[in-house]
């Protein structure tokens, strides 16, 4: 009877494996390829990148794409998109282009 009870115990625990969330961002400046960042290898196409992982920390994964590809103006799990103020956390991590220097050279 134990046995069984373990059994079944098992199987139904080995059932509930969580399944990959979706992530997709919209970057401010496009990009092409693939980009591996944080837990999270990102197909990118145009201003569109799209990404699958088992990470559960869409903060975590969205400021790991900004550091690599820039701004993020939109960022989506399972196609719902992250609150406002947390995007605005995610993008305090973006790279920042380039500047000319002061004196012109």
């Amino acid at each position: 009877m134990i046995r069984s009870m373990s059994f079944l115990i098992a199987a139904l625990f080995a059932g509930s494996a969580a399944a990959a969330s979706t992530y997709s961002a919209t970057l401010a400046t496009p990009a092409s390829g693939r980009l591996i960042a944080r837990d999270i290898s990102w197909d990118c196409a145009g201003a569109t990148c799209r990404g699958a992982t088992d990470e559960s920390r869409p903060l975590v994964l969205c400021q790991s794409l900004a550091k690599r590809a820039g701004r993020v103006d939109a960022f989506l799990v399972d196609g719902r998109a992250v609150a406002a103020a947390d995007l605005e956390r995610c993008n305090a991590s973006a790279k920042v282009a380039p500047t000319a220097s002061a004196s012109g050279k």
